[in-house]
């Protein structure tokens, strides 16, 4: 076998793996307003808190006021990434135009064009950490982190090699600036929420 083949096969097993898990959750007791994730093969279950949602909402209405009511922004949805399995619900993922779901009904990493997530204090060294690494390598070319308990956002851009290149802190209040990403967007903090 091939590197390539050999990549090929362990997406496959990774992804059967994530469907019987995602499958078996599906089928417990798991209590309303939690969302579930796999992140590197472990499963995480975490509260939806009002901030939370608020933050959501605020960055979900400046990606539909930039690009109208009917651009593809996900909340929650399973995305399959790439990494050791890796079945990952963003808080907010906006799609390029066009993008279509894959042969097993989800949609790809591929045409995911921004990724923003929510931190929760359980969760916070995934969003740094894995979920980060996973993103960048599945090139999403914009990844912003935003925190309500230090009051700060964090826009990584410039995805290489499993990492980003540029890596920008923002204080609550100030603007986060992606007018130089294929998003032209102007974000604004000042009326998000802080724990």
């Amino acid at each position: 076998m091939t590197v390539i083949e050999d990549r090929i096969a362990m997406a496959e097993s990774d992804t059967r793996w994530l469907d019987e898990m995602f499958e078996r959750l599906e089928k417990m007791p798991v209590p309303e307003g939690y969302k579930v994730e796999i992140v590197e093969g472990t499963i995480y279950m975490s509260p939806q808190r009002d901030i939370h949602w608020e933050t959501i909402r605020a960055i979900i209405w400046a990606i539909e006021d930039r690009f109208g009511r009917r651009a593809k922004v996900l909340s929650d949805v399973r995305i399959d990434f790439p990494g050791h399995k890796n079945g990952l619900a963003p808080d907010v993922a906006k799609l390029r135009d066009g993008a279509q779901k894959n042969s097993e009904g989800r949609w790809r990493y591929e045409d995911i064009e921004f990724v923003a997530e929510v931190i929760s204090t359980d969760t916070a060294k995934n969003d740094y950490g894995p979920k980060k690494t996973a993103y960048a390598l599945a090139e999403v070319p914009v990844y912003l982190i935003a925190d309500p308990y230090t009051g700060k956002c964090r826009l990584f851009t410039q995805p290489k090699d499993g990492d980003y290149v540029s890596d920008t802190s923002i204080t609550y209040g100030g603007d986060v600036d992606m007018t130089t990403t294929h998003l032209g967007l102007v974000l604004k903090t000042d009326e998000f929420p802080r724990d």
